[in-house]
């Protein structure tokens, strides 16, 4: 073949192309607005229409015979038929499964239901885009469900606000009344109890500005290197007397040298109502033990009672707002907490970048709380 006839053979396929393939683009945009299983048929009918034409007209160029033209126009009639019926099943398919990812996606706020389909639908690209509906509508359950739990602790901390504030401010109330009266019979004993409950409200108020703060994300926190054994020996000693008195033997030990970057006075606070938590709730007899060691990524400090453990239910709710521990945790006589402190412990581990949990010790012993510091 000359040269010349393969540049006009070329040339002729070339235009044919161009020609099927402008018309292709201009009927793909008026019809991008209708089902996807016209687009496929529009997809298979192009190539094999350039093909068609391009072959019609390079035919006719080179004079081929009436008969051997028939035959090829046959050929790529039928090849054009199998390839358009082909694409419509494959595109019905397709449709089929973006209707199956469309009642997925209409289910998608019934944060409820549970998943229905036998399987992610077709191709590689919608079974991704299911799974990936799949893990979101789990993630929106489970964060409705923590919105769910911090309402419930909002009006269980307004309901204990309002009752923990009004009985001290009634008993405030009725003594002062006595004492302007000239009915009290011991006024520096009346004195002493005003004073206890306005510091008691007072403590209350600080740890409801506290928690606020930690809500709004904007505690700050100001790390220095400091001895773990320091902190925990300084909240032992501050805990020793209210363990004595209890009959509570307190144990601790720290790996030599450990040194931590931490907000002092924010760990202190940690360890302070933890100590004081573990103590209030272990019952005479009881160890509360204390242990800080430097484990593969992070340091760890456990604080372990003897309150005889918690319930399976009340473990995952011991550090939402408001969460009281329950009268069996709670020795007799003895004031049960606010619901704050626990919350506000956890919010100032978690502003360390770090993490706070509690587990039952085995035979019912007691609880232990697991802090992780970074290193």
């Amino acid at each position: 073949m000359r040269f010349a006839d393969a540049l006009s053979i070329v040339a002729v396929a070339a235009a044919c192309s161009v020609l099927t393939g402008a018309t292709g683009l201009i009927l793909g945009r008026l019809a991008r607005h209708r089902s996807i299983r016209w687009q496929l048929a529009l997809v298979a009918v192009i190539p094999v229409a350039g093909v068609y034409l391009g072959a019609t007209a390079v035919a006719r160029l080179m004079f081929i015979s009436a008969h051997d033209l028939l035959v090829m126009s046959v050929v790529t009639s039928v090849a054009a038929i199998i390839a358009v019926a082909t694409a419509l099943v494959v595109a019905a398919a397709i449709a089929r499964w973006s209707e199956e990812v469309r009642v997925q996606v209409r289910r998608f706020e019934d944060t409820t239901a549970e998943s229905e389909s036998g399987g992610p639908p077709g191709t590689a690209e919608l079974r991704s885009l299911s799974e990936e509906l799949d893990r979101t509508r789990e993630r929106l359950r489970q964060a409705t469900d923590r919105e769910r739990r911090l309402e419930d602790a909002r009006r269980e901390l307004v309901s204990w606000v309002s009752h923990d504030l009004r009985t001290p401010l009634a008993g405030i109330r009725a003594m002062v009344e006595a004492l302007e009266d000239g009915m009290a019979t011991e006024p520096g004993r009346y004195h002493r109890q005003i004073r206890a409950e306005v510091d008691r409200m007072a403590g209350m108020v600080d740890d409801l500005f506290e928690l606020a703060r930690i809500q709004a994300g904007v505690l700050t926190i100001a790390p220095e290197p400091i001895l773990l054994a320091d902190l925990i020996s300084e909240a032992m000693t501050a805990i020793a007397p209210v363990a004595q008195t209890r009959e509570v033997r307190l144990e601790g030990a720290v790996e030599d040298g450990l040194e931590v970057s931490v907000d002092p006075a924010g760990i202190a606070r940690v360890l302070d109502n933890l100590l004081a938590n573990a103590v209030r709730h272990t019952h005479p007899g009881g160890v509360v033990e204390v242990r800080g060691r430097l484990g593969e990524s992070h340091v760890e400090i456990a604080v372990s009672d003897g309150c005889g453990g918690l319930p399976v239910d009340d473990l995952a709710r011991v550090f939402d707002v408001a969460w009281q521990a329950t009268p069996a945790r709670t020795p007799e006589g003895q004031a049960r907490g606010g619901g704050l402190g626990l919350a506000i412990v956890q919010g100032i581990v978690e502003a360390h970048d770090g993490r706070i949990a509690v587990e039952n010790q085995p035979h019912d012993v007691g609880c232990r709380f697991l802090v992780e510091l970074p290193v």
